[in-house]
């Protein structure tokens, strides 16, 4: 019988010894942190898409051009896209977004929201 594999555990395997900091601020080490794992990832995804582009062109599938050139075919096809980058820049970019709506609604301390209770 074939062992489950805990993802989650092993995401947070790490090397012995103290893990090395490179900033002062902890937030913006978190942050380094996540952007290499998201750029770790990204590498893992081209060269993945590579090896599909080259295996599809040996085969005569696609060829490379076919891929560079490549049009949405229907209005779909672009909303779909266009929809797709969007969610995806928003997610990306939420931390920013969540900030910038603080400053401009910041949200009330218990204090506050105690005190317009009792004005109630």
């Amino acid at each position: 019988m074939e062992e489950k594999i805990d993802y989650i555990k092993l995401a947070s395997n790490k090397p012995k010894g103290k893990r090395p900091y490179f900033h002062d601020d902890p937030a913006v080490e978190r942050v380094l942190n996540i952007t290499m794992a998201v750029a770790g990832e990204l590498a893992v995804m081209r060269e993945r898409m590579d090896s599909i582009e080259r295996l599809l062109e040996k085969k005569g599938v696609v060829t490379r051009e076919d891929i560079e050139t490549f049009v949405p075919e229907t209005k779909e096809q672009e909303e779909q896209r266009q929809t797709w980058h969007a969610e995806y820049i928003g997610r990306v970019l939420r931390i920013v977004q969540q900030e910038q709506e603080e400053l401009e609604n910041p949200d009330k301390s218990l204090e506050e929201i105690a005190n317009d209770i009792n004005e109630m």
